[in-house]
């Protein structure tokens, strides 16, 4: 079991482990709240189907681990192969090292990571820089007519 220090009040006890079927209705709750948070551009309509395709075409077709803390699922980090797929969190586990212990399981199983982040998504542009990413190219994200960069992390370059 990992511990890290995630309050003021102590530290609690955070699990990184595989994903079960029986995890889709935390993930799905992670991926929701953290998608408003992060993505308020998109319609109820986009997230709604969206929620379909992570429940029936990502999960199915990812390597997907879960953070485990005090016995409850707060987040998940989806890979196909070293792509990140997805990282999302509850919001209130934000800024304590849940996420970089999530993003620290991928960059040991694969070494070299990339991701999308969509260009008005402050909060995961924020997370990916000081993790150590940087642009390779932006783009055009059809469905929503907004601007998707793309992200590389080096390992051997990682200072932090």
């Amino acid at each position: 079991m990992l511990n890290v220090g995630i309050s003021s009040k102590g530290n609690r006890f955070v699990q990184i482990r595989q994903y079960k079927d029986s995890d889709l209705d935390a993930v799905l709750s992670s991926w929701e709240t953290a998608t408003r948070l992060a993505h308020p551009f998109m319609t109820d309509e986009f997230i709604a189907q969206e929620r379909i395709n992570v429940a029936e075409v990502y999960m199915p077709n990812t390597d997907t681990w879960v953070v485990v803390i005090n016995g409850n699922i707060e987040g998940f980090i989806a890979l196909m192969g070293n792509e990140v797929g997805a990282i999302f969190l509850q919001p209130k586990y934000h800024g304590k090292g849940v996420g970089k212990a999530l993003m620290d399981k991928a960059q040991e199983l694969h070494g070299d990571l990339e991701v999308e982040v969509f260009k008005e998504n402050s909060i995961g542009l924020k997370f990916y820089s000081k993790y150590g990413f940087e642009q390779l190219e932006e783009k055009l994200h059809e469905p929503t007519g907004q601007q998707v960069l793309r992200l590389k992390f080096t390992a051997n370059k990682r200072v932090n």
